[in-house]
């Protein structure tokens, strides 16, 4: 068979990232960025034109469309700019540093990120999306300005990376602030004002999940005795019910989109990424701990099935992204017509078009339907004389129908590179399956998706690489990929009482010490010492999608603190919260991993420690119980870990719960432990 060959072929064709493969054959003489394309952007004097994006992002594919495969745009492009695609999620250190520029620049950013900067790297100009003969004029402008007025450019560009370098610098609160239940209220009295409480979520559109947001608020709720509890639980609920019946989630595959764009979780932006359903995993998994609400459950179980489906590579690792396009037409994959489903489905087409709203509520665009629900269970099963078993039943054995149906179409493209952050997030993601429903399969994936981690992405013994793509390990780990896998481990522990994970974690705790803390602030940089600079070393303070790493750390660093007996630890984790505590207040959405820690912190935690042949039989049943404040250490026989240490007796299984370096005496039965801790709390 004889392939035709393209027309172009750029220096993109050699790297692994899907996304830059993806710019391989645009008429655009791309380069990557690395030491002899900045060199070249240097010894040409010429500008650098950085365009920033993802594989799975769908204004990045029309603007590519539109003007990088446009011969006349790329022309222009050539002949007057050293031209160089990054992939986002391979370098976010670069995205995090031009992206903040774009927004000094023009109040607002987004992908694809479109940034002009000097042959040194610093910016003078940028945007998002750009149509093409805007993103002409733009260009022709530009090489002029840099041609006839240099001196212009050269002193804008040293003000605006001034301005990149001071922004978001953490201002040291040398005050030792108490850390009491008060502020919490107050962070909560000042974030409800932004709730919607119709349709769940904040009160405006688009919507993204933001599952460190409601994790917070109902360990909150739980945590502090509020009398508010019911109040904030309400809408707790009424945010996850929402997501799980609205066109957000794949209601035939299970997992989730990255965001809806309207206010009522209907119409997603169909790319479905791993960091997104491995963080939504964790939160229904701690939510049914809660709750006992069989929805969760099944959320639980569909994510999981998709990712291990579509997601999970021989190896045990997870890609990173699926595409919202399929066929160039966003969302293509996943819609259906009425007029099709009324043929294959036939006598089951009503109660399918009533449960999933083939209706004037479901209609998209196109004459296309988006699957969603907005009906319980109990008055579908009413409305057609069913059991609640028997619709079950029903609507299971369509989902499979339909499923194998569109398993026929041409699927989205897949991100196949395998990110250690988004890995780890995805390994805790099944950790807290695993714990919340006592699946011994999520354990076995975790186990092998951990075992990748440390022997494909560990070298020198404590060095982490942040990507893996064609059996090679690449890229220097940023703090994510450190902070979010000390995360995973310590929960791998708490879930097994293996102790290698733990004493690995601690590991890679010192080696972030070593490389990442900034000493005069006490908070940690996204990039190690020994990374290349770039025009500024910034550091992730605020939880977005994904929750900062220094709010990350600082959550390990009190964790680890606690199972080591280190009180260094617990004193810089508290020097980092004391830092953020005027931003948690004011932005409870933007710093609720900050105040998780907020609520370790100025609420009782205790340390569970089990020791004795029974130890897992006692951490099962303890899973059974929602207590967010605590921290398990466990062995089935003699430990030299601190919490464990000189506790071990044969023949027994003995529980001790300690606070604030005070251990009561020990019990035998987890009711009787679980009384005490729910008296004392």
């Amino acid at each position: 068979m004889e392939f035709q060959r393209s027309k172009y072929t750029n220096s993109l064709i050699h790297e692994t990232s899907p996304y830059l493969l993806q710019h391989a054959h645009n008429p655009v003489d791309w380069h990557a960025w690395n030491d002899e394309t900045l060199e070249k952007a240097k010894r040409e004097d010429k500008l650098i034109l950085l365009s920033i994006g993802y594989s799975a992002c769908h204004w990045c594919h029309v603007m590519e469309h539109e003007c990088f495969e446009d011969e006349t745009v790329a022309k222009i492009m050539n002949a007057h700019f050293i031209c160089i695609k990054v992939d986002r999620e391979e370098r976010p250190d670069i995205d995090q540093v031009y992206m903040l520029a774009v927004q000094l620049m023009t109040g607002r950013g987004g992908w694809p990120l479109n940034c002009f900067a000097l042959p040194d790297g610093k910016p003078i100009y940028g945007g998002t999306y750009f149509q093409k003969q805007e993103w002409l004029n733009l260009l022709l402008n530009l090489s002029d300005v840099y041609k006839n007025e240099k001196e212009k450019a050269l002193e804008y560009a040293k003000k605006l990376t001034e301005g990149v370098h001071q922004a978001q610098l953490v201002i040291v609160n040398e005050l030792h602030e108490k850390l009491t239940i008060e502020t919490l209220h107050e962070i909560y009295n000042n974030w409800k004002r932004y709730f919607d409480n119709v349709q769940g979520g904040p009160n405006k559109a688009p919507k993204f999940p933001l599952p460190n947001n409601y994790q917070f608020l109902l360990r909150y709720a739980f945590t502090t005795g509020n009398p508010l509890k019911e109040e904030i639980l309400q809408h707790v609920d009424l945010t996850l019910q929402k997501m799980a019946y609205g066109g957000i989630y794949d209601q035939l595959g299970g997992g989730f989109s990255r965001y809806s764009v309207d206010q009522y979780w209907k119409a997603p932006h169909f790319e479905k990424m791993l960091y997104d359903n491995a963080q939504l995993v964790t939160l229904y998994s701690e939510a049914f701990q809660a709750t006992n609400n069989p929805l969760y459950k099944q959320i639980v179980f569909e994510t999981l099935a998709f990712v291990e489906r579509e997601l999970t590579s021989p190896e045990g690792a997870f890609y990173s992204a699926l595409d919202a396009d399929s066929e160039n037409e966003e969302g293509k994959y996943y819609v259906w017509k009425k007029e099709y489903l009324q043929i294959i489905l036939k006598e089951n087409f009503d109660l399918f078009a009533d449960y999933f709203n083939i209706n004037e509520l479901g209609l998209w665009e196109h004459n296309n339907y988006i699957l969603l629900r907005n009906n319980t269970d109990e008055s579908i099963a009413i409305k057609y004389n069913l059991t609640i078993h028997q619709l079950h039943s029903n609507i299971a054995e369509i989902k499979n129908q339909l499923l194998k149906i569109r398993e026929q179409r041409i699927h989205p493209g897949l991100d196949d590179k395998i990110l250690t952050s988004w890995n780890a997030l995805m390994l805790k993601g099944y950790i807290d399956a695993y714990v919340a429903f006592d699946e011994p399969r999520f354990l076995e994936i975790a186990i092998k998706n951990v075992e990748f981690i440390l022997s494909k992405q560990l070298h020198n013994e404590n060095c982490l690489n942040h990507n893996y793509k064609n059996g090679r390990s690449t890229i220097n780990g940023y703090l994510e990929d450190y902070s979010f896998t000390i995360e995973a481990l310590i929960a791998l522990y708490e879930a097994t009482f293996i102790e290698k994970y733990l004493l690995k974690a601690n590991d890679l705790m010192k080696y972030c010490i070593t490389h990442f803390l900034d000493k005069n602030s006490g908070m940690f940089y996204f990039t190690s010492n020994e990374d290349k600079p770039l025009i500024s070393r910034k550091m992730e303070l605020s939880d977005n999608v994904i929750p900062a790493s220094n709010s990350s750390i600082a959550k390990s660093l009190f964790i680890l603190g606690h199972h080591f007996e280190n009180e260094e630890y617990i004193n810089r984790s508290q020097k980092m919260l004391n830092n953020m505590l005027n931003e948690i207040v004011n932005y409870g959405a933007g710093y609720s991993n900050w105040a998780m820690l907020l609520l370790y912190f100025s609420q009782p935690f205790y340390e569970i420690a089990v020791s004795g042949k029974d130890a897992h039989e006692k951490r099962k049943s303890f899973n059974q119980h929602y207590f967010p404040n605590k921290i398990f250490a466990g062995s089935l026989t003699q430990s030299t870990l601190p919490l464990l240490k000189n506790r071990f007796i044969n023949n027994q299984t003995l529980i001790y719960i300690c606070h604030n370096k005070t251990c009561q005496k020990p019990l035998n039965e987890v009711n009787e432990s679980m009384k005490h801790l729910t008296s004392q709390s």
